[in-house]
């Protein structure tokens, strides 16, 4: 798994002060922003957190790089409704050398992980030889229509993808570019760092916060699963752990 920051907004704390600066006071657009030291904008920040005023959070955003994950954290992470997503695309591009992502009970478990790698790789075949059929296929239709050789056989291997791909596993690794608001971001961090998360968008969500408490401590101080700050609100499904879990995020040493 790769997660990088690509983006995010500069001076996005003191922008979300100044936000909430003009809900509060008789400010003017002009002058909203004077006078917002790192002191009062922290005090700002505090405020709003203390009152649940989240609003002004959503006026700062962080786009991320991901890649060296696989389909099933996309069908996850793409319910999180308030985000943009760019995904590699499985119609245009071949995944003929398609990498997979292991669960960490089947790597643990030379027995599993022989029959996890031996689906993978049969999944592998079955893609390459759908494709070359369809390619086949799809290439002397063109060519009966009218296209030339070589337009036809570009178009013919689309095609093919995207009626090849349906064999392609859960495993199968994909790359998403994706943006967040801080607010949007809150709550990913709360449902997805929680330990009851599913691993994999575990592992991406704890990198994500990690990063975003490297450009903006302050903002991120609290943010992960509701028990660093609260009560657990898994009911009778709770890991039992919240000792554990405030001391590794107080510490970023995460479990």
């Amino acid at each position: 798994m790769k997660v990088e920051i690509l983006s995010y907004t500069p001076n996005g704390d003191k922008l979300i002060a100044a936000a909430a600066k003009l809900c509060y006071s008789t400010a003017e657009i002009d002058t909203v922003m004077d006078g917002l030291t790192p002191e009062k904008t922290e005090n700002f920040l505090d405020m709003l957190v203390s009152l649940g005023h989240e609003s002004p959070f959503e006026h700062m955003s962080i786009t991320f790089g991901i890649e060296g994950v696989s389909r099933a954290v996309l069908a996850q992470i793409t319910r999180h409704r308030i985000a943009s997503f760019s995904v590699q695309s499985q119609r245009y591009v071949n995944k003929e050398e398609f990498t997979y992502i292991i669960p960490p009970a089947i790597l643990n478990n030379p027995e599993a992980l022989d029959e996890f790698t031996k689906a993978m790789e049969e999944d592998r075949t079955h893609y390459i030889k759908l494709a070359q059929i369809l390619t086949a296929d799809h290439k002397a239709k063109f060519i009966s229509e009218g296209m030339d050789e070589k337009t036809a056989d570009k178009a013919a291997q689309k095609a093919a993808f995207e009626n090849a791909r349906s064999v392609l596993p859960n495993a199968c690794d994909t790359k998403i570019i994706m943006t967040m608001n801080v607010r949007s971001l809150y709550n990913f961090f709360a449902l997805r760092c929680c330990n009851r998360a599913q691993w994999e968008i575990r592992t991406l969500a704890i990198e994500m916060l990690k990063l975003c408490r490297g450009i903006y401590p302050k903002l991120f101080a609290k943010a992960g699963p509701p028990c660093i700050a609260g009560p657990c609100h898994e009911g009778n499904m709770t890991c039992g752990k919240i000792k554990e879990v405030r001391e590794s995020f107080s510490s970023l040493n995460i479990i």
